[in-house]
C-alpha cells in the first residue's frame, strides 16, 4: 500500500515523530477503551438501573390512583415510600419544575433520561444537578408530583471515574515515556547538529554518547571526519609543495632572461609571467577554505570592506543593495577570496560588477552581477569544475587564467555548506553568480 500522500503530512523533525508514535496509540488505546466501556457497560447497567427505577415509579404512582386529595395520596404512599426511600411533594398551582444545570461531565444523564422517558411515557421532567439527587416530575389527577431519591439509583456512581483514572494516568506515564525519549533522542541530535556544522566548515566538539546504536553512528562520523580532515591536509601540502617547488626554477629563468637582450627575451618573459599566474591559481586552489578558523562575522560590513578594497585596486565595483541584519559564521579570508574571485571575473569579462547582499533567517546570499558576455545555460555545469575554459562565452583575450576561479569560489562554498549558482543577470544583462550558505 502506497504512503506516498501521507508524507506530506508527516512531520519532519524525528523528535516531533517519535513523541507522535509515542502518544498515538496511547490516545488511540484510551478511545477504544472508553468507548467500549460506555457502549457496552455504562449503557447496559444504566438501562437496567432505570428499568427498575421506573418499576419503583409505578408502584409509588400506582398506589395513590384511587385517592381524592393530596394529603390521602401522601398517606396511602407512606409505607412505600420508606421501604423505597424516597420523598415525595406536589408542586404548588403556579409552581414549575426545578431542572437546574447539569453537570458538564456527566455524559451519562443523557442516556438516564432517555431511558426514563421510554419506560415512563407520561414523565415531564427529569432534574440531575448532582451524583446525589434526582428528581422526577410526573403528572396525576392530584396534580404535578415531584419524586425526589438517591442518583446512584439510576446509573453507577461517579461513572467518570475510570476514563478520569485512565487520562490521568496515562499523561503521567506518556510524561515519563516523553522524558526518556528526549534522553534517548538528544546523542542523536547533537551527532547531527555536529554533521550539519562539519558540512558547513565549522569543528564542533563532539563525543559519541547514547545506545550502542548511535555510538557506532557517531564512531563512525568522527573517523570519517578525521579522514576528510587528513586528505583535506594532505591536498593542501602536496599542490603547496609542487607549487613552493617550482618557484626556484622559475625565479632563474628570469633571471636568466634579464641577461638577454630585451626583443630575444620578450616572448619568453610572457611564458615565465603566464606559468607565474599559472602557480598563484594552484597556490589559491590547494588553499580552498583551510584558510583560519570560523568567525562570527557581520555580513554587510565584511562585503563592503571587500567592495572599497576592489575600487582601491581599480576595479569599476559597487555594493548596489543590502538586505537583513545580523550575523554569520564564516571563514573570513576564505570568503573573501570567493568574492574577490567573483569581482575579477565581472570586470575582466564585463565592465564593472554590481554586489548585493542578502540575509534571512535560513541562509546567507552573496551576489556578484556583470555585464560581460555571461555563460550559457548548458554550460554553467562545466564552469565551475577545474581547469575548464569556455572560450565561446568568456573571451581568454580578455584576461589570463587556468579555468580555476570558479571552481574555488565553488569550493570555499561547499566547504561552508552552501554552493555556487550561476545564472543570467536581469539588471546587467551578464552573468549572476550566487554564493549561498546556511546558517
Amino acid at each position: 500500500m502506497s504512503t506516498q500522500w501521507l508524507k506530506p503530512y508527516m512531520p519532519r523533525s524525528l523528535y516531533v515523530r517519535a513523541a507522535l508514535i509515542l502518544v498515538l496509540p496511547v490516545i488511540v488505546l484510551l478511545l477504544v477503551v472508553g468507548i467500549a466501556f460506555l457502549q457496552r457497560h455504562l449503557e447496559d447497567v444504566t438501562s437496567q438501573m432505570t428499568r427498575a427505577a421506573s418499576r419503583e415509579v409505578n408502584l409509588v404512582t400506582g398506589a395513590m390512583a384511587e385517592a381524592e386529595t393530596q394529603q390521602q395520596a401522601l398517606a396511602a404512599i407512606r409505607p412505600d415510600l420508606a421501604a423505597l426511600e424516597m420523598q415525595v411533594r406536589f408542586l404548588g398551582i403556579n409552581e414549575e419544575p426545578d431542572i437546574g444545570r447539569r453537570r458538564w461531565y456527566d455524559f451519562i444523564a443523557p442516556q438516564v433520561e432517555t431511558d426514563l422517558r421510554a419506560n415512563l411515557p407520561d414523565l415531564i421532567a427529569v432534574a440531575l444537578p448532582t451524583s446525589q439527587e434526582a428528581r422526577l416530575y410526573l403528572p396525576t389527577h392530584l396534580g404535578t408530583l415531584q419524586l425526589t431519591f438517591d442518583r446512584r439509583r439510576l446509573s453507577p456512581a461517579a461513572p467518570h471515574q475510570l476514563i478520569v483514572t485512565m487520562v490521568f494516568f496515562a499523561i503521567i506515564m506518556t510524561s515519563i515515556s516523553f522524558l526518556y525519549m528526549r534522553n534517548q533522542l538528544r546523542p542523536i541530535t547533537r551527532l547531527a547538529n555536529a554533521a550539519q556544522a562539519f558540512g558547513r566548515g565549522r569543528i564542533e566538539p563532539y563525543s559519541p554518547s547514547g545506545a550502542i546504536e548511535v555510538r557506532a553512528a557517531g564512531s563512525a562520523f568522527l573517523d570519517m571526519r578525521a579522514r576528510i580532515e587528513r586528505q583535506m591536509e594532505q591536498r593542501t601540502l602536496m599542490l603547496s609543495g609542487v607549487s613552493h617547488d617550482l618557484r626556484t626554477p622559475l625565479t632563474r629563468l628570469k633571471l636568466g632572461l634579464s641577461m638577454l637582450p630585451e626583443e630575444e627575451a620578450a616572448p619568453l618573459q610572457q611564458d615565465v609571467t603566464e606559468m607565474q599566474a599559472l602557480l598563484d591559481a594552484f597556490l589559491d586552489f590547494s588553499r580552498g577554505a583551510a584558510d583560519g578558523a570560523t568567525e562570527e562575522v557581520h555580513p554587510e560590513a565584511f562585503v563592503r570592506q571587500i567592495v572599497d578594497d576592489a575600487r582601491r585596486a581599480g576595479y569599476e565595483a559597487d555594493l548596489v543593495s543590502v538586505e537583513g541584519q545580523g550575523t554569520v559564521m564564516l571563514r573570513p579570508t576564505a570568503i573573501r577570496r570567493a568574492v574577490e574571485n567573483l569581482i575579477g571575473n565581472a570586470v575582466r569579462y564585463g565592465t564593472k560588477a554590481d554586489v548585493s547582499l542578502s540575509l534571512n533567517p535560513k541562509s546567507l546570499r552573496i551576489r556578484v552581477e556583470d555585464d560581460g558576455p555571461g555563460i550559457p545555460a548548458d554550460q554553467r555545469t562545466e564552469a565551475v569544475k577545474p581547469f575548464t575554459r569556455l572560450d565561446p562565452a568568456r573571451n581568454q583575450n580578455q584576461g589570463s587564467g587556468v579555468g580555476l576561479g570558479l571552481a574555488i569560489v565553488a569550493d570555499i562554498a561547499r566547504a561552508h555548506g552552501g554552493t555556487l549558482r550561476l545564472a543570467k543577470s536581469e539588471r546587467l544583462g551578464g552573468l549572476c553568480a550566487d554564493i549561498i550558505i546556511g546558517r
